[in-house]
């Protein structure tokens, strides 16, 4: 599995319908939308699924009017329960396949675009998901990628793209929170060691890095891409919040113990920078899971959730430093928060090959 800053041939998105996601604030989510599009289709094609003819209309004309509309812009006429594509479409890799799983060593030369389609569940949560569990098979044929179905044993694995992050040289974060709790257990009979494996196997994963906790609010229980991101090899930001009565302050705390005593894939030291947290964002009464980790690297562009907070410049600026090839903009989200997600929660990227 490549790292996501390696070149992108595409971003996916679904186009954002269905209202309940974000109960009496859907009004702004199309244009959020179309601002993050607007950004990414100046560097990449953007492979958008619409439901039917009707939504692609809707979203022709909003992007028109945003100035976002370009021939950059392909559509996708599929059903979907939700729009949250990092999690439902398939994670696409570059390998070659023969005993049916991929084979990462390859020379890169010989190499072939995969896609890994896990099982979705909707987060073994919620009960609608029979539309996105199908994404990612559609996605892969759409690309020219070969299907690769993940199992152990004879079961299929679940796993959501926001619960893994990748440095493209064989080490992985995620967290034991969203993969090893009973809380909305994906895989019942799975533990550490066959999360390994299946990692091993189908991503090319030689070295998990497991942390602790996600974030307060987090609607997915323990996503990393919310907390610790690779933004080198050999570097990760991770979130960090000071005020020690907030929620986050010991689990967060607790990630960095564990980072500080982790190594990559050549058993060297991780380099950690420190990103801040917003400060809590609040809505009908519940915590939403605001945080900047949640940005989404393209080409030539980072694309970074920001809340109308004072740390909003102190985490562009330190993405800035980080990625100083790339434009690093901020994508206002405190409405789109309300859905429990933000811009890495909605892409997925496929590699060029």
């Amino acid at each position: 599995m490549p790292a996501e800053w390696e070149p992108h041939a595409a971003t996916w998105l679904a186009w954002p319908h269905y209202k309940g996601d974000w109960p009496g604030k859907f009004e702004p989510i199309p244009w959020v939308y179309a601002e993050i599009i607007r950004h990414l289709g100046r560097h990449e094609r953007v492979e958008l699924i619409v439901n039917h003819a009707a939504s692609e209309k809707r979203a022709r004309r909003t992007l028109d009017r945003a100035n976002a509309l370009s021939e950059n812009v392909r559509f996708h006429r599929w059903p979907t329960n939700r729009v949250w594509t990092r999690d439902s479409g398939c994670t696409f890799v570059l390998g070659s396949l023969g005993d049916g799983r991929p084979r990462p060593s390859m020379p890169s030369e010989a190499r072939q675009l995969l896609g890994i389609k896990w099982r979705f569940n909707a987060w073994a949560k919620y009960p609608d998901w029979q539309y996105d569990d199908k994404i990612g098979s559609r996605m892969a044929k759409a690309a020219g990628a070969k299907e690769v179905r993940p199992t152990l044993g004879k079961q299929r694995v679940v796993l959501e793209g926001g619960s893994i992050d990748v440095n493209g040289r064989g080490t992985l974060l995620t967290t034991e929170e969203c993969l090893l709790s009973r809380v909305q257990q994906r895989n019942p009979a799975m533990r550490r060691q066959d999360y390994a494996k299946v990692f091993a196997d189908y991503l090319g994963i030689k070295n998990v890095i497991w942390l602790g906790s996600g974030i307060t609010g987090d609607d997915t229980h323990g996503h990393v891409d919310d907390i610790t991101r690779f933004v080198a090899p050999d570097t990760v930001v991770t979130a960090v919040e000071p005020n020690p009565n907030d929620a986050n302050y010991e689990p967060l705390r607790a990630n960095i113990r564990r980072l500080r005593e982790a190594t990559d894939q050549a058993g060297k030291p991780i380099s950690i920078i420190e990103l801040p947290m917003p400060a809590p964002v609040v809505f009908e009464g519940r915590r939403l899971p605001a945080s900047y980790g949640n940005f989404y690297i393209a080409n030539g562009v980072v694309l970074v959730p920001v809340f109308n907070d004072p740390n909003d410049r102190v985490a562009l600026d330190i993405l800035a430093d980080l990625f100083p090839d790339r434009e690093v903009i901020g994508i206002y989200s405190g409405d789109l928060i309300w859905g429990f997600g933000a811009m890495h929660c909605m892409t997925q990227q496929q590699p060029s090959v």
